[in-house]
């Protein structure tokens, strides 16, 4: 059993390694992003499903609550937590809409989808991802294995960062740090970098 512990230790560092490696040029953007975001007034959206709802919820706490310093709260909301609109959704249409009906609402020129799926291939975030590209807003997207479907509708001013692994809980676990990483890289531009 330690073994087992501690390979997965092992393999969850090495694959942070690869991806810090991979991704930290795709991150900064990211970070660009979000911050010319919420200088201009604008707001971000960010789905996904199962440990990606999760990834979801926990970047739009962060943002609305606070990460690691008292300061205003940031406008981000999260599509994953209004499970009445969610089921009227599913129930009414498809599941596959449950996303993109709130960004069709909720989402304006110039806002930010910030969208997960490990597989890449998630129909209720892609469906959300060709919204907001309706809609004239930037996409973050992160994924994982081979970036799946999602990684067509990347375009120039979007950004895509992609895990380095084929493990959905290697994927989730990166995700949770690039989280962070984002909300360290927000706070510091917008408030200051603390000593």
């Amino acid at each position: 059993m330690i073994d087992s512990i501690r390979n997965i230790f092992t393999e969850s560092i090495q694959t942070k390694i690869a991806a810090a490696d991979a991704l930290s040029d795709k991150i900064e953007k990211a970070a660009d992003m979000l911050v010319n975001c919420l200088l201009n007034g604008g707001k971000i959206l960010t789905c996904g499903n199962g440990g990606s709802a999760g990834d979801a919820q926990h970047f739009s706490n962060e943002m609305l609550n606070r990460y690691e310093r008292e300061r205003p709260s940031l406008p981000a909301i999260a599509l994953t937590t209004d499970t009445g609109t969610i089921t009227s959704i599913a129930n009414d249409y498809n599941f596959s809409q449950i996303f993109s009906k709130q960004v069709k609402a909720l989402g304006q020129p110039g806002d930010i989808l910030l969208a997960f799926s490990t597989s890449g291939n998630s129909k209720n975030v892609i469906e959300a991802m060709r919204t907001a590209l309706a809609k004239d807003m930037l996409i973050i997207a992160c994924s994982g294995k081979d970036g799946g479907e999602m990684a067509g509708l990347i375009g120039p001013n979007d950004v895509e960062i992609r895990v380095p692994s084929n493990s959905t809980a290697r994927i989730q676990e990166v995700h949770i740090v690039v989280i962070h990483i984002l909300c360290d890289l927000i706070d510091n531009r917008l408030f200051g970098n603390e000593q």
